[in-house]
């Protein structure tokens, strides 16, 4: 692939090595033209004067079979066969057995590869593969060239790339809607040399590429990159950790040391690493590859003597990034002024890039299978960061579509604006406080410029995850009190370590389990694992001395874990009393609900809290027995399900009845239909993503909620038969002039 002939010459390179490694007579590659037209491209054993002239219709003869039904053909007498067409031109006459496989991309058929001797004879399996496996390195090779600007002119007239609008679903892992043309980004061609002529001059250049590695790295840390102010620093130091890291520089040194070149050392150091963190089944580890993977292509490009510079990508103005994945630093090579969204074939929400981009506000598709293949540098296309959806080379309905929905969300945004310092009362005069869920200090200026009444829940492990070693005492109390000193009098939540199941910390050793989201995680690892919760504990404690701390323990089950977790609590408190530190002014200790376990015992669990905060995702994950990770099944249960709301409404009810305050996290939350019949059903705080916040607020000021309570409770019993109260709840809305 890395070959520098000409696309001709490189197809008539590969046609006399398969005539020779499989000892056949003739050997041809059959192109789709423009139109769909099968041309014979390349061969080694019929006429060359009927290459570029010999034509097939899709379906015409045994190759445009192939083509049509792109699957292998093996025949011992092909003259023999019905769909057999003579071309004279060819010169195949005396060729009996014949063997034909499609050349598939992406599911997308670009041509036929076929072998042909005169013995009659079928080819065996074996042989069938190694075509196969020949037939899929061909399509790469040549739609690579075709994307480099064709370097065969033989080929003119051939266009094996994607032309038809296409529509990919990924996941939305960053909120926004954004046009423009796609630009691939493609990371550094694997090293061609691999064993050093001397090798103490491979050691320099890795030294000096090293050296400029750690530079670029520095700027980044240091605030010299481009924007790095609004995104967290923390991501960079962890990144600028890798780049130091004394293991990984002397793997690179021995390998150099042992004679191969200073790329061939990084591709080896890469593999190990690749080798190590793919066996784990944790999403995180497998997101912090990807960290590794960026680095290493950093110093590739070093050693290859480019400048590692902020922003020196060469993009249009209106760039969407295109790529398999794509690591914090690759993101800070672009533009920031020209960088309008990022489409990823993988990615992970909790990945390092998502949470960039989120601080950013550039709109990120992720988990888009297959975009890769229909997609080529300078296609329009259409990225919806709400739904994950992207619209390659769109047609005139999506983009007047897509432009309406843009010209809205600029409206609602100034409209939403317009509302950030009125309160969200409701018609009938109920308050609902409206709060944010963080797990950044980038988070926090997200509650002013939103109008966010607080954060509803502050995720403490992010901390704990973006480094390679355990956060020091005083780096954790630094952190909560910045967040409690942001918020001013507004109330900030932390939740505890909630670590286990996806979320596992690099300097913990994972534990393998079948089924980690109901395995050893969370408030489970720290009971039996006291020493890192009152550690943390001890932190929070510290940071809250004269202010208002909240605390919430995550995934307990039964109300014995929570006495043992606030017993842990107190502990730390009483420890700071005797040696004469400052205590918080006030206190508040709540659970986080989100087991059905605890949920019909929350009349026992509100005797020993001060709140209660209702973890929708999870909670609803477990109710529907529903991976909400799982694209089969995340979105087969609707959470206005009557029995889900059931279950809702019973924690209301228990919560009101103690006296105790209570909220809801999560998804449903920040979505207007839900948060309706979430504040009808007895809640009267919400926290959710700051995307929330204004269209939250806006339907929650049209709204009835007494009118809306009666519409659905009649409904939400166990006699009810309604797979959900969508439609009703939509209607009323509607009826009534609520925003959804």
């Amino acid at each position: 692939m890395a070959g520098t002939v000409s696309v001709q010459g490189r197809l008539d390179g590969f046609v006399s090595a398969i005539s020779k490694a499989m000892k056949v007579s003739v050997a041809s590659i059959y192109l789709v033209r423009q139109g769909d037209d099968l041309e014979l491209s390349a061969t080694e054993g019929l006429k060359k004067s009927a290459v570029h002239k010999t034509r097939l219709k899709p379906g015409e003869g045994l190759v445009g079979h192939v083509a049509l039904t792109a699957r292998p053909l093996n025949l011992a007498d092909a003259p023999r066969h019905p769909l057999f067409s003579y071309r004279p031109e060819t010169g195949e006459d005396p060729y009996r057995s014949f063997l034909a496989v499609p050349i598939l991309r992406g599911g997308r058929g670009l041509g036929v590869l076929v072998v042909q001797s005169e013995n009659a004879r079928s080819f065996n399996e074996e042989e069938v593969e190694d075509l196969l496996t020949v037939a899929m390195v061909i399509g790469e090779i040549i739609v690579g060239d075709e994307r480099l600007g064709g370097k065969g002119s033989a080929l003119k007239g051939i266009s094996l790339v994607s032309v038809k609008p296409e529509t990919i679903k990924g996941k939305a892992f960053a909120d926004g809607l954004a046009r423009g043309q796609a630009y691939l980004h493609l990371p550094p061609v694997t090293p061609a040399n691999l064993l050093a002529d001397n090798i103490a001059a491979e050691e320099a250049r890795l030294e000096e590429g090293i050296k400029k590695l750690r530079a670029s790295v520095d700027a980044m840390v240091s605030g010299e990159a481009a924007g790095i102010s609004r995104a967290s620093k923390e991501i960079y130091e962890t990144y600028r950790m890798f780049a130091y890291d004394r293991k990984w520089v002397g793997r690179l040194r021995e390998a150099v040391h042992s004679g191969l070149t200073a790329e061939a050392a990084v591709e080896r150091v890469r593999n190990e690493h690749r080798a190590r963190l793919m066996k784990s089944r944790d999403a995180y580890l497998r997101a912090r590859l990807h960290d590794l993977e960026d680095l290493a292509n950093r110093l590739l490009r070093a050693l290859s003597g480019e400048a590692l510079m902020p922003g020196n990508k060469d993009i249009s103005d209106k760039a969407v990034i295109f790529a398999r994945e794509i690591g914090p630093a690759e993101l800070l090579d672009y533009d920031r002024d020209k960088l309008k969204a990022i489409v990823l074939e993988e990615g992970a929400a909790s990945s390092h890039t998502a949470i960039i981009c989120r601080a950013l506000g550039i709109p990120l598709v992720g988990r888009a299978e297959g975009v890769l293949d229909l997609i080529e540098t300078g296609d329009e296309v259409l990225v919806d960061g709400e739904s994950g959806t992207v619209h390659i080379r769109p047609v005139d309905t999506q983009i007047s579509g897509f432009t309406l929905r843009e010209n809205i969300r600029g409206e609602m945004t100034k409209a939403y604006d317009a509302l950030r310092l009125k309160p969200a009362i409701t018609k009938d005069k109920r308050h609902v406080s409206l709060q944010l869920n963080a797990g950044l200090l980038v988070d926090l200026p997200q509650m002013d410029l939103s109008g966010a009444d607080g954060i509803g829940l502050f995720r403490t492990e992010f901390q704990f995850m973006v480094s390679d070693f355990m956060p020091k005492l005083k780096e954790q109390t630094a952190l909560y009190r910045q967040a409690i000193e942001t918020a001013g009098h507004r109330p900030v939540t932390f939740r505890t370590l909630d670590l286990g199941s996806d979320k596992i910390l690099p300097y913990m050793d994972p534990v393998p389990e079948e089924n980690p989201a109901m395995g050893w995680r969370s408030i489970r690892i720290a009971l039996d694992r006291p020493g890192l919760m009152r550690y943390q504990l001890r932190a929070l404690v510290t940071a809250g001395a004269g202010k208002h701390l909240r605390v919430m323990f995550p995934m307990v089950t039964t109300v014995a874990e929570m006495i043992a977790a606030k017993e842990l609590f107190n502990r730390e408190v009483t420890r700071a009393r005797n040696l004469g530190l400052e205590l918080p002014e006030k206190i508040e200790i709540g659970v986080m609900l989100e087991t059905p376990s605890l949920a019909w015992q929350v009349l026992s669990v509100c005797d020993h809290v001060d709140f209660v905060s209702v973890g929708a995702n999870d909670l609803m994950q477990f109710f529907f027995a529903a991976d909400r990770d799982n694209p089969r099944v995340a979105d087969r249960y609707d959470p206005l399900h009557p029995a889900a709301l059931s279950i809702l409404k019973f924690i209301a009810q228990g919560c009101k009845s103690s006296g105790t305050p209570v909220s809801v996290c999560g998804e449903i939350a920040g979505r207007p239909l839900e948060a309706c019949c979430l504040v009808a059903l007895g809640f009267d705080t919400l926290s959710m993503p700051v995307t929330g916040i204004g269209p939250v607020k806006s339907a929650l000021l049209a709204l009835d909620v007494e009118k809306l309570r009666a519409a659905i409770e009649p409904h939400i019993n166990i006699h009810s038969r309604m797979t959900s109260l969508r439609d009703i709840v939509r209607n009323f809305c509607e009826a009534e002039g609520v925003p959804i």
